[in-house]
């Protein structure tokens, strides 16, 4: 990007708060540290996520039970479940029939901190994640410590994770869904992965994002045909 494109954007970042899924950079580092956008926290009883269109945090549903999201939880910006993501959970499950969820990656971030709302963003660092099904599509849940947690920090990979943590997750994702007197859910957990793991989906899903959505700084500079 030249000087004076950079320019335009850091002006731009100034006037406008960027869109958390479109506007927001994954980090410099990653997938070994990513940005993470937190939608729910582990104190809320109405389910918060991102309105795709607006960039605004909206409501999705009062919780029906009294199950609560034990982790921070929200997506990782410029990412999208789309045909790389479903093709590693297509070749890992030995399956045909799956297709991505069209809808950015799922991230669960451990941390001892108290953090009293959503519509943040932080640093994270994955350890694993859960290869799951909402549908029969491909919905990944990475997991990930916080940086510079000082509880999680040294957790570096999902082995590090306690089970008692791991059955929490999954109970909440397997029951979240769950219509009031039915026993079914059209959600399912196919397996538990690890870090490395949770890397290759990250890229995955950078690269799927870059496919649907391509430069979104490129596409809009040239429509505003910037001239210094």
């Amino acid at each position: 990007m030249g000087k004076e494109k950079k320019e335009l954007w850091e002006i731009l970042g100034m006037l406008f708060r960027a869109h958390p899924w479109h506007g927001v950079s994954l980090g410099d580092e990653q997938p070994q540290v990513v940005t993470a956008y937190i939608e729910l926290v582990p104190s809320d009883t109405v389910k918060y996520e991102i309105d795709k269109y607006s960039g605004h945090l909206k409501v999705d549903r009062p919780q029906t039970y009294s199950n609560i999201c034990p982790t921070l939880y929200g997506m990782l910006p410029q990412t999208y479940s789309g045909e790389r993501v479903a093709g590693i959970c297509n070749k890992k499950t030995g399956r045909t029939d799956i297709v991505g969820d069209r809808d950015p990656l799922d991230i669960c971030v451990l941390t001892e901190k108290l953090v009293p709302h959503g519509d943040i963003l932080l640093k994270a660092r994955p350890i694993g994640g859960f290869r799951m099904l909402d549908g029969g599509e491909a919905d990944d849940k990475i997991i990930a410590v916080m940086k510079n947690d000082a509880l999680y920090e040294n957790w570096s990979d999902i082995q590090s994770c306690p089970s008692a943590v791991i059955e929490r997750l999954e109970h909440y994702f397997l029951t979240y869904k769950q219509a009031p007197g039915s026993k079914k859910t059209q959600s399912e957990i196919l397996g538990i992965y690890g870090r490395d793991e949770a890397y290759e989906i990250i890229e995955a899903a950078h690269a799927d994002y870059a496919d649907k959505y391509g430069d979104v700084k490129q596409a809009l500079s040239s429509v505003l045909k910037f001239k210094p």
